[in-house]
């Protein structure tokens, strides 16, 4: 009798789950938009279990029959109530959110886990991308950035909770303000819901012409952005200034860990390769003492963190990678 197993990716942006067997071939899948933080708790843990049983009928499996389940979740996680409180990057302040009873009802089993979506992310593209590697940091850079690492094979962080690297600081003078409150966090500058903020204070610094629609509130996005490279100064300005510091970021991680691999995915990544990804992988020799690593593009896209929640699911929590 084939096992069937549920993984769940909550993001700030969207909601996606996957129902595979226990080799980790998806029979079926579903997404939605994460409820944003102007509406209750209890919306975001709906949400979940909706796109569960989606992703359930989509595979045609009764959610009651499923033998366990994993998110993977932005934000702090308390593995002792089963809840996530949620990231700065996250509009609104609606947790902690409860993960594990509202599945565990919804699927008649209390094999439920939890772990940090980056953490997730680096376990999906070790399992299905670079098998062979024992050092790897996978890195998002999305709606905020965080990364996942495995040294020497094992999972780094004992609670779940280690690779907050969008909060360590990259400007000492703290020119931009992250959404936790801090100054000088590499998240403040580069993640996609602040390059906005960054390109208005930027403006506002340097009176860089532009035809960028910075009043724009809802229009101006971090998109926007990428798309007027070479032909808008303000917007090369930025991409300038977000490769510096990206590469500042990720020579951190590599002095930190020693990566044979950095995997890097998460949207703003992922949809501008070459303005994002590539300046890092150019420039890292010349920020590092150390052995340089492999630099990637995630070979998983938008499904290396599901694909890691599945893993998890299926190998029983994440001690168990």
């Amino acid at each position: 009798m084939t096992m069937h197993y549920v993984g769940v990716d909550l993001g700030a942006t969207n909601l996606r789950a996957a129902v595979g067997d226990e080799h980790g071939t998806v029979n079926g899948s579903a997404r939605t938009q994460t409820p944003d933080g102007t509406q209750p708790r209890k919306t975001v843990s709906d949400a979940i279990c909706d796109v569960v049983k989606d992703a359930c009928q989509d595979a045609g499996v009764d959610p009651t029959t499923v033998a366990a389940a994993s998110v993977a979740a932005m934000g702090r996680l308390d593995f002792e109530t089963g809840t996530v409180s949620v990231s700065a990057n996250f509009s609104g302040d609606v947790g902690p959110l409860h993960l594990r009873d509202p599945l565990c009802a919804l699927l008649d089993t209390d094999t439920v886990y939890l772990s940090s979506d980056t953490l997730a992310g680096a376990i999906g593209e070790h399992e299905h991308a670079h098998p062979d590697v024992d050092n790897l940091v996978y890195l998002t850079i999305s709606s905020g950035i965080g990364a996942g690492v495995i040294a020497d094979g094992a999972l780094v962080g004992w609670n779940g909770n280690a690779g907050e690297v969008g909060h360590t600081t990259i400007d000492h003078d703290g020119f931009m303000t992250c959404g936790c409150g801090h100054p000088g966090h590499w998240e403040a500058y580069c993640s996609g819901e602040n390059i906005p903020r960054f390109a208005r204070a930027l403006h506002h610094r340097e009176n860089i012409d532009t035809e960028l629609p910075l009043d724009a509130d809802d229009e101006f996005t971090a998109k926007e952005v990428f798309k007027r490279a070479d032909s808008d100064p303000l917007a090369d300005r930025v991409i300038e200034q977000v490769a510096t510091l990206n590469t500042i970021g990720v020579a951190n991680l590599v002095h930190s860990y020693a990566p044979q691999v950095v995997v890097i995915g998460g949207a703003v990544a992922l949809n501008n390769p070459a303005l994002v990804v590539d300046p890092i992988r150019e420039r890292l020799p010349d920020a590092v003492v150390t052995d340089v690593p492999n630099v990637t593009n995630s070979r998983l896209g938008e499904k290396a963190v599901l694909q890691g929640a599945l893993t998890v699911a299926i190998n029983g929590g994440v001690d168990e990678h």
